[in-house]
């Protein structure tokens, strides 16, 4: 019985229930009527508003029993498609719809343009939807899957609306059983097997997809333990999975702490690692670069994640990113300070968080660094002629300020106070905390002796006064500390600004130029401001490159300082000119770092190629004896006998043995002239002479001039649909012999009665051509040896050439920028895949979509044609 959802009858939304498939054929639809059938069993209404089959019998049976709503049929175009009918659905007002494919485009004539929008018109009149989506479709992952597979998804579904989903179920399997369900023809139709597994269901595609399904699905489950818990107000961490975070200072400890983790981590199945550095607001945390560069390279090689929070108090920081990543273990690394260190400075970052960690364990792992720190700085460290100066002011400037105040004038003692404040600021600026200290306590003895009555004396008679002085040197050295650590930001902010644009500019020339020796050099010496930069060798001091500075760089320094940084174990990086800072040393071990880079990188090009060229003649050297000494003596020996018996004054041959004779030699010398043929192209292939003539090319015009130059022009070769696929660009008369070669070894290894067949098919740009045979196969690690020169892999017959045909093959191949691949034949036996350039540009997918969901998507409504819709 049907319920009432008049208005005012209504007192539920209906409740989404989504199977989400890993990949097309993976039983999502059979899934959704299994359920669909178990509810109708219970006593739920349940209508069909939407399934397709595909043609597929399981699927078809389990429709038998079931409620289902006429289809609507509109006509766009002058074409008629059969599409869902809403309305007929609404009225029919079931407890439960089912509705295929979510993402499906709605002929134009609808209400809604989606089927999406039409569940939630069902979901609001208060009907439980039951539908179905592949991960492929979800508008987030729409660049991911285009990027692996090649083929673009154009009909995709937001993924808010999956993700609100009541219920969200993952239909998955492993890629070989669903190759092997698809080449049973349980998933698509015979003609359409071997085109789909080589295009779309490649065993990487499908690997790739069910990651993603198991990854987003992962995360929606994140989300919905993360939403439960703050509907509840629960606060405590749930260890549903074993997360360790590990906290990065930039210290040197860093990898020891590290890999500490990776091992608490790894002894529980599923264990996540997540690393962390806080960094301040101000982003001067003082952390050294490098180290959290190599840490964090260590993170990601051993399958974590790195992240980098900010925050002034590392502790709650921390804690917080803990929690919020739901982590079950924190690991820190013991303090570096020493002994006095923490008894002048209290509690470390390690002992606060210990007390805050409540349920999140707490490792505090040691390592040979602790305890090692030094004492708090006073100050900032300035060149001894700043810190001379600093003090001399910190002397002289109160005593100065002194004598002019102590005139008569009208200013009272908060103006004179003020005065002496502002003077212990400069003092600050120019030596810091240090110097501000000396000259705050030397202006508070000044201004209780000459300003605070009684004058000329120490003693002070009012209290307010005592409290003045007090207040008055507390708020001078505060300043000054803070003047002082101002400062000290700020140059170092200027210092980081400085050598980070100037590493990015050196990345960016080396990465841009041609030559990156000389372009380092040069960077180099601009930006240290050198005379020149040479690259020497330690053996011998010869110079490998130089850079000078033009005529214009200006006048040379009067007394020039060479500077010597290693580069590599067997190089030098001379600098000459002005003398570099101690914080300049950092910056230009990196400049040195490139440079040794390169220079290796340089070698070790020039030694590959001067060995490839004498590697390559080498074996096509011993090839060629190995087939001369034997293949091509074999017919030069069959047809020399039999021209030799037919000139032989001894025996009288029959008329039907001369033409016997002379067949045989006929059949030896072609043979032996189509040896050497191919041993010249392979010659000429390897020395890179071989003349190519670019043109497009249509396969179904090259397939027949093959064929018919075969040994055997009725041999059982099977063309398929090649009349549709795309031209290629290629050289005809090359790819007629490519074609040949490999048609010729497939019906050579082929099983007895079964037909070589030659199918055609495009993925973005490319061509791909497949030559498929029912043969043995070919083990995998035997795959690359049959494009050797002068070998045959399971041939017991040596009559049959040199072993040049695939070695020829592929490199005629490669020499039209395409390339020869071997991959195993669902079934059983090879397949060949030649690919090559479309011509014109990179050539719409054909019959790939089709493939991987058996149709067309539906487009826009601008688009030039609809077609329907399949899974």
């Amino acid at each position: 019985m049907a319920r009432d959802l008049t208005p005012g009858s209504l007192t539920r939304r209906g409740r989404l229930r989504v199977y989400l498939g890993s990949a097309p054929g993976v039983g999502k639809t059979y899934r959704m009527l299994d359920e669909a059938r178990r509810r109708q069993e219970r006593g739920a209404e349940v209508a069909v508003g939407y399934i397709e089959c595909h043609g597929r019998r399981h699927t078809e049976n389990m429709l038998q029993g079931l409620d289902v709503v006429p289809r609507l049929t509109r006509t766009y175009r002058g074409t008629e498609f059969k599409e869902m009918d809403l309305d007929a659905l609404l009225a029919r007002r079931p407890s439960v719809a089912l509705v295929d494919e979510l993402a499906h485009t709605n002929i134009p004539g609808g209400r809604n343009a989606k089927r999406w929008q039409d569940i939630e018109e069902l979901l609001a009149a208060g009907i439980d939807v039951i539908t179905t989506v592949n991960i492929q479709h979800l508008e987030s992952l729409n660049d991911v899957v285009q990027k692996i597979t090649g083929i673009p998804q154009r009909e995709t579904v937001p993924d808010e609306v999956v993700r609100r989903a009541d219920q969200l179920e993952l239909v998955d399997m492993a890629p070989q059983a669903l190759r092997r369900r698809m080449a049973h023809g349980n998933v698509y139709k015979a003609e359409k097997v071997d085109a789909a597994l080589s295009n779309y269901f490649r065993v990487g595609n499908l690997t790739a997809l069910r990651e993603l399904a198991l990854l987003w699905v992962a995360g929606r489950v994140d989300e919905g333990l993360r939403d439960y818990r703050a509907t509840h107000n629960i606060d405590r961490v749930w260890e549903t999975r074993e997360r360790v975070v590990v906290a990065l200072t930039g210290g040197p400890e860093g990898e020891t702490l590290v890999r500490r983790a990776v091992r608490i981590a790894d002894r529980t199945a599923g264990g996540e690692l997540l690393a962390v550095h806080i960094t301040r607001s101000d982003g001067l945390a003082g952390a050294s670069p490098g180290n959290l560069a190599e840490q964090r390279r260590l993170v990601e090689t051993l399958g974590g994640s790195y992240h980098v929070v900010v925050g002034d108090d590392i502790p709650t920081a921390l804690l917080a990113f803990a929690r919020a990543h739901d982590a079950t273990q924190l690991v820190l690394g013991t303090s570096r300070r020493g002994r006095v260190n923490r008894f002048l400075t209290g509690p470390g970052i390690g002992e606060t968080t210990v007390d805050r960690s409540e349920d999140i364990d707490v490792h505090m792992v040691t390592h040979e660094f602790t305890g090692r720190g030094r004492l708090p700085s006073l100050g900032r460290r300035h060149s001894r002629r700043r810190t001379m100066a600093g003090f001399g002011s910190g002397l002289v400037l109160p005593f100065l300020l002194t004598g002019v105040l102590s005139q008569p004038h009208s200013l009272n003692l908060t103006t004179v106070a003020l005065i002496f404040q502002l003077g212990v600021v400069a003092v600050a600026l120019l030596g810091g905390a240090v110097s501000a200290l000396m000259a705050s306590l030397i202006a508070s003895l000044l201004l209780n002796y000459y300003f605070i009555p009684p004058v000329h004396t120490f003693t002070i008679d009012e209290p307010n006064n005592v409290i003045a002085l007090g207040v008055f040197a507390a708020v001078a050295l505060t300043v000054s500390t803070v003047v002082d650590r101002a400062t000290r930001l700020t140059l170092r902010a200027a210092r980081a600004t400085a050598e980070a644009e100037t590493l990015s500019t050196l990345a960016g020339s080396v990465l841009r130029g041609a030559d990156a020796l000389p372009a380092l050099l040069e960077k180099s010496r601009a930006a240290f401001g050198m005379e020149s930069v040479a690259l020497l060798a330690r053996a011998g001091g010869e110079v490998l490159a130089r850079s000078d500075s033009g005529p214009s760089a200006g006048a040379p320094a009067d007394d020039p300082v060479t500077t010597e940084v290693p580069a590599g174990p067997d190089a030098l990086l001379v600098l000459t000119g002005r003398r570099l800072p101690a914080a300049d040393q950092r910056v230009l071990a990196a400049f040195a770092a490139h440079v040794a880079a390169a220079l290796e990188r340089d070698r070790l090009a020039t030694v590959a190629a001067e060995v490839e060229p004498i590697k390559a003649a080498d074996r096509m050297r011993t090839a060629l004896l190995a087939a001369v000494s034997h293949d091509l003596r074999t017919p030069l020996a069959a047809a020399r006998a039999s021209v030799g018996s037919l000139r032989s004054p001894d025996v009288e041959f029959s008329p039907e043995d001369q033409a016997e004779l002379l067949a045989t030699a006929d059949e030896s010398l072609v043979k032996l002239t189509g040896l050497v043929d191919n041993l010249l192209d392979m010659s000429r292939l390897q020395a890179g002479v071989l003349t190519l003539h670019l043109a497009e090319t249509h396969l179904d015009e090259v397939l027949p001039r093959a064929l018919d130059s075969l040994a055997d022009p009725d041999a059982p070769v099977q063309p398929l649909d090649l009349d549709t696929a795309p031209a290629v660009l290629a050289d005809p008369p090359l790819l007629e012999r490519v074609l040949a070669n490999v048609i010729t070894n497939a019906l050579r290894h082929n099983a007895p009665g079964a037909p070589v067949l030659v199918a055609a098919s495009s993925h973005a740009d490319r061509v791909e051509i497949r030559v498929v045979d029912r043969g043995p196969g070919i083990a995998p690690e035997d795959r690359d040896r049959v494009f050797l020169p002068f070998q045959r892999l399971g041939d017991t017959d040596n009559t049959t050439g040199v072993g040049l045909g695939l070695a020829l093959s592929r490199g005629l191949a490669e020499a039209m920028g395409g390339s020869l691949e071997v991959e195993d034949t669902p079934g059983g036996g090879t397949t060949m895949l030649l690919t090559l350039p479309a011509a014109g540009g990179p050539a719409a997918p054909v019959g790939a979509t089709e493939a991987a969901e058996g149709a067309e998507d539906v487009g826009s409504a601008g688009s030039a044609e609809f077609v329907e819709v399949v899974e």
